[in-house]
């Protein structure tokens, strides 16, 4: 199923507050994911704040192993392995119609990929955001430059 409006990235990204990612050996402790998202995109749109795709592409990639089948699993709010956010409906979410911020979130975890300057920005501010203590607002903060996005991508002609 394609990604259908900003409301449904939203809803799940409301839907993650107080789900935890699954730390491994190479990261710092476990993380809210909800938390997460909004601290890495905070710090690529100070560190980039003409690239709306690359901030995007921080707000989703802490939870983009939710969107795709296969990705690293979550923990829920209760510490269950495998806990996924209410969602309507259908088959697993894809960003595939959001063009570079989809290439982005997919390719972020991977540590042997060739990396372009972009997704090294991407990285380093997801690595920073798990551990940054800063406010950085709140969701509905980018609900405009997520309706700017989707707006360009299906003028472009690529969602339905």
């Amino acid at each position: 199923m394609e990604l259908r409006s900003v409301e449904e990235l939203m809803d799940l990204l409301y839907a993650c507050r107080g789900t935890r990612d699954v730390p491994d050996r190479a990261r710092p402790p476990a993380v809210d994911l909800h938390d997460h998202a909004l601290r890495t995109a905070a710090l690529l749109r100070r560190g980039r704040p003409a690239d709306k795709e690359l901030q995007v592409a921080g707000l989703v990639q802490p939870v983009g192993g939710l969107l795709w089948p296969g990705a690293p699993r979550a923990r829920g709010p209760r510490g269950r392995r495998g806990a996924h956010p209410p969602r309507r409906g259908g088959p697993p979410w894809s960003l595939r119609a959001w063009g570079r911020v989809a290439h982005l979130v997919r390719r972020c975890p991977r540590r042997d990929t060739p990396a372009d300057d972009g997704l090294l920005a991407l990285r380093q501010a997801s690595e920073e955001g798990r551990t940054a203590g800063f406010d950085a607002g709140v969701l509905e903060d980018w609900r405009t430059v997520l309706e700017l996005l989707a707006a360009r991508n299906s003028r472009l002609g690529a969602v339905d």
